[in-house]
């Protein structure tokens, strides 16, 4: 039988040797990651849903009706009314899609650098599996609430007319599109900290379009932030989605590197968010 010191460096050798061994690479296979639900598109993210955060505890109820603040909810909605058929218009259909590749598209001029499978390979997936983290963890309050959106509200159309059926059965408090654009900015200033002010203005706009769609009251919004906050937050102790961020940071190095720049265009994207 081992003496004690004997067993003791025997333990020591194992211990040091786990710390030593290099984990494997977190995948950039979707069908390793698989989908939420089967041919949706909607990667699973890295959290297990029994840790999301708790949008029914984290924030208050909506406004209720009557109250000033859906009296500023509708005044907000009235006032981006003029934006209609403008680029700004345009753009908040554009930043409704949220299937891959077309939503990896949407910070590129923020980051100044192309987010692609090919090129960006890590930096795709931590996008596409945080989309689940946050979007997921704002239906707990979504289910509760059940809030009206506005275009239902006040009989108009939106900037997503093909979204509309499903929209009407979907709560709006709190917007899930505002949670998962804030944790995609707070991600991506996370990997690029030289570009976090353009990166999180943009991430700020991309919530506001759901407003200018006339899909979400603006307190609907900004509650998506705080859900979109602390499932990034959460985040943090996850070690696939920390090791994934890590890789990521070494892509969008690289392309600096190689000077690469931001495709598409981006003058006009400046315009069209120009107040």
């Amino acid at each position: 039988m081992p003496t004690m010191p004997a067993r003791t460096a025997t333990l020591a050798a194992a211990l040091l040797a786990a710390a030593c061994a290099t984990p494997p690479a977190p995948t950039v296979s979707p069908d390793e990651v698989g989908e939420v639900r089967a041919g949706s598109g909607v990667l699973n993210g890295y959290l297990d849903r029994k840790v999301l955060p708790d949008s029914l505890a984290l924030l208050p109820p909506p406004p209720a009706d009557g109250s000033p603040r859906a009296a500023a909810d509708l005044d907000v909605h009235r006032s981006t009314r003029a934006l209609r058929d403008t680029p700004r218009w345009r753009l908040a259909a554009q930043d409704a899609e949220l299937r891959f590749p077309a939503a990896a598209a949407t910070f590129q001029c923020a980051l100044g650098a192309p987010v692609t499978a090919e090129r960006t390979p890590h930096l795709n997936m931590a996008l596409r599996r945080t989309l689940a983290d946050a979007g997921l963890a704002t239906y707990r309050a979504k289910d509760h609430y059940n809030r009206t959106r506005p275009f239902v509200a006040l009989k108009e159309t939106s900037c997503s007319p093909a979204e509309e059926p499903r929209l009407v059965k979907d709560g709006s408090y709190p917007s899930g599109h505002a949670a998962l654009g804030w944790a995609w900015g707070l991600v991506l200033a996370s990997v690029a900290p030289e570009r976090a002010d353009a990166l999180l203005q943009r991430a700020y706009s991309f919530g506001q379009s759901r407003v200018i769609c006339g899909v979400h009251w603006q307190s609907d919004v900004d509650a998506g932030r705080v859900v979109g906050a602390a499932a990034f937050a959460r985040l943090q102790s996850d070690p696939t989605f920390t090791a994934q961020l890590a890789l990521a940071r070494k892509e969008i190095a690289e392309l600096r590197d190689q000077g690469a720049r931001a495709p598409g265009d981006c003058a006009a994207e400046a315009a069209a968010l120009r107040p």
